[in-house]
């Protein structure tokens, strides 16, 4: 994990039970005598969820509706940690905090987990993009109950096979973009990899009221797109270069190794002034995020000094629904 990361030294679940005395239901004992939680049952995971958002990050109201994606949190502020470096290499290793720091999320989901990470970390404003009307109506109550609407504004991006594309408003411009890809290119493979994590977990009888299921849930969208994670991030890619100058650095997480040459070769096509590849890491689970940015040396520091050090127009203003 990054060397940021609140949860480096794993859960103190004893602690985390303090502050939130739901979660001590779904503990149990393991064989060495230590206390864990059972992490093959979705309750017990978004328990946790809720746990460590309500003791670490200040945020008391947090929910997904029954099947939506469960994201496990210290993997997501990973992601936001390795973000705030890549700004402080061209801000004189010093992190950018603060309002003046607009962040562009795609595929928020019903979770709205970045948005509600990073402005807690960071105090960066987002803007959050789904495709799914009904999960970003979710996200904005739930924005709305923790007292963050002038932080994370959400926006609704109607056609599924677009990334940016009508995506920004006349003006707007992010210091950043992230994305957390869809992993499988159909339902049937993300009920196989279901059925394989489930007998990873030691769980070989069939889930109570069905079949094998991810440990941290997620349907439609959150977990499959046509060709899966390769064609959405080439969609991505390609779409960037549509609006070069609008986001400083674009970025995606890559979980699969085998996508990394397509991605590479993607970028290729687009031309950005610079790349980064920056591994990642949780437990036995290797990722890794790419990054892209179409301004050169000059244009960056241009943006720095513009945004960064004097605040755009309006920081303290609401971001654009």
């Amino acid at each position: 994990m990054h060397p940021r990361n609140r949860h480096l030294q794993g859960y103190d679940f004893a602690a985390l039970c303090h502050a939130a005395p739901w979660l001590s239901r779904h503990l149990m004992a393991t064989p060495d005598g230590t206390t864990s939680l059972d992490f093959a049952d979705p309750a017990a995971v978004k328990a946790l969820n809720r746990a460590l958002l309500a003791r670490d990050y200040g945020i008391r109201e947090w929910d997904i509706p029954a099947g939506h994606l469960c994201p496990p949190v210290p993997g997501r502020v990973d992601y936001l940690h390795h973000l705030a470096d890549l700004l402080a290499a061209g801000n004189d290793g010093e992190i950018p905090r603060g309002p003046a720091i607009r962040v562009l999320d795609i595929g928020v989901g019903a979770n709205c987990i970045y948005p509600l990470l990073g402005h807690a970390e960071y105090g960066w404003r987002f803007l959050g993009s789904d495709i799914d009307a009904a999960a970003l109506d979710h996200a904005r109550a739930m924005v709305a109950a923790n007292g963050l609407g002038k932080a994370i504004g959400l926006r609704h991006q109607p056609v599924a096979d677009n990334v940016f594309a009508g995506l920004l408003r006349s003006g707007e411009h992010y210091d950043l973009s992230l994305c957390n890809p869809p992993f499988h290119n159909s339902p049937g493979e993300a009920d196989d990899a279901a059925r394989r994590k489930w007998n990873q977990l030691g769980k070989h009888q069939t889930a109570k009221g069905g079949g094998p299921h991810l440990n941290f849930g997620g349907q439609g969208a959150e977990l499959w797109c046509p060709g899966g994670e390769r064609a959405f991030l080439q969609i991505l890619i390609e779409q960037s270069a549509g609006i070069p100058k609008r986001v400083l650095w674009f970025s995606s997480l890559v979980s699969k190794a085998d996508n990394l040459g397509a991605v590479e070769a993607a970028l290729a096509k687009v031309h950005p002034r610079e790349t980064r590849i920056i591994p990642m890491a949780q437990g036995q689970k290797q990722s890794r995020l790419v990054a892209w940015t179409f301004c050169n040396t000059k244009e960056r520091e241009k943006w720095r000094r513009s945004r960064w050090a004097k605040g755009e127009p309006g920081e303290g203003a609401a971001p654009p629904p």
